[in-house]
């Protein structure tokens, strides 16, 4: 059988890059920081030492360079799941498949992926202006469905708990359950970057997250049901567009990731950051200082 990828599958362009990121193989780390804002990538590759790539094609963004002797990437994928699969798949394709040959190499390369991105609070306990770690994605896009996903006992136990609360919603069937690599939340957590909790990936901003503005919303009631989800003491604790699919994307490619979230506002309490800028930024010194 011809383990050639087609050109139909893996699309290039003229010079060899991969389709939407315009990268070439030796363009990108093996560390690689996802930002949801494109303009967000300069604020975080201005703490690098030095800067050896900057690319931009449409909303996606890299910039390589190095902290110290760390090799590192950030890329701005842009907004919600269906950049996340772009994203993700281009970036393993860069380590992990033969582009000019157009086969899987035979020796795998594990990535680390680190999410720092915006986030909203589903719980009142949960401080405006906090950091919180995601240890789960539960996901409303049903990315990974698309896929041959298979969940472990952790994810089984929650999705269990997602489906029998939300069972009265059936647009909500398709929802998926993502862990985040121990390994990278450990490394979070020992250093007390805050605290841990499960995410919502919403596949919309406004009727997905519950805002309405003129539309009407068919489901209002639908956080006040996720806020009672609960397994082994641990609750979804807050919602945003992206955690759910990179978790799984990183599962299906055999990769790390851990999503960092920037709490700017409680939508229980119905309150926001007064200084939304800060909190993002003390979110980037902490993280890149921990890698």
């Amino acid at each position: 059988m011809d383990s050639t990828l087609m050109e139909s599958e893996l699309v290039l362009n003229a010079d060899g890059s991969v389709y939407h990121l315009n990268l070439l193989p030796e363009e990108i780390a093996d560390t690689i920081i996802l930002v949801g804002d494109p303009n967000r990538v300069k604020q975080v590759s201005k703490y690098f030492d030095r800067i050896e790539v900057q690319k931009t094609k449409r909303e996606f963004v890299t910039h390589t360079g190095f902290i110290g002797k760390k090799h590192i990437s950030v890329v701005g994928t842009g907004i919600g799941a269906g950049n996340i699969d772009i994203t993700m798949n281009e970036l393993d394709a860069l380590h992990n498949i033969d582009l000019k040959n157009r086969v899987v190499k035979n020796n795998h390369k594990k990535l680390n992926f680190i999410r720092m991105g915006t986030s909203g609070a589903l719980q009142d306990h949960i401080d405006v202006d906090s950091l919180l770690i995601s240890s789960f994605g539960v996901g409303l896009d049903g990315l990974v469905l698309y896929y041959d996903w298979k969940n472990n006992e952790a994810e089984k136990k929650l999705l269990t708990a997602c489906r029998e609360k939300f069972s009265a919603t059936p647009f909500l069937n398709t929802l998926y359950v993502a862990a985040g690599a121990k390994s990278l939340i450990d490394l979070f957590e020992k250093n007390n970057l805050g605290l841990t909790g499960i995410t919502l990936t919403c596949p919309g901003f406004y009727g997905p997250q519950n805002r309405q503005l003129r539309a009407q919303l068919s489901e209002p009631g639908i956080f006040s049901v996720a806020r009672k989800i609960k397994v082994e003491n641990h609750v979804i604790t807050n919602l945003e567009m992206e955690t759910a699919a990179i978790y799984g994307m990183a599962r299906l490619l055999n990769h790390d990731a851990c999503s960092i979230n920037a709490i700017l506002a409680n939508r229980f309490t119905h309150s926001f950051s007064s200084n939304p800028d800060r909190v993002v930024e003390q979110m980037i010194q902490k993280v890149l200082a921990l890698l």
